[in-house]
């Protein structure tokens, strides 16, 4: 079974910062694209950024300049640095990755539980 474990969420003033982290565990044999999206209030989910196994990254253009996205292969993880947090940014932060696990040898999508960012104006 494989899990991804969302961390670091929280309420934060507009103008802070937050760094969420998202572990992969399980019976994994390959990780591929990782990545975070987003699900705000009455919104439907959005990506927010995704970065390849080879680490070239990608982000929605509302982000761009202000979120990173970063991966570490060996350890399975991936964190999204967040700066200049906006009231706007407010939502559920879902981590999600294509994953073949076990003796699989098809790509399965899997998800997080979701972690709550909530920026106060």
């Amino acid at each position: 079974q494989v899990q991804l474990v969302e961390s670091g969420g929280g309420l934060v003033q507009a103008g802070g910062s937050l760094r969420l982290s998202c572990a992969v565990s399980g019976s994994v044999t390959i990780v591929n694209t990782m990545g975070w999206y987003r699900q705000a209030p009455g919104k439907q989910r959005e990506l927010v950024a995704v970065v390849s196994r080879s680490g070239e990254a990608n982000y929605a253009e509302s982000v761009k300049g202000r979120f990173t996205i970063s991966r570490d292969n060996a350890m399975k993880t991936v964190d999204l640095q967040i700066n200049t947090l906006a009231p706007e940014d407010t939502a559920v932060y879902y981590c999600t990755s294509d994953i073949r696990a076990g003796n699989s040898v098809s790509w399965t999508r899997f998800w997080g539980q979701g972690t709550q960012v909530t920026v106060s104006s």
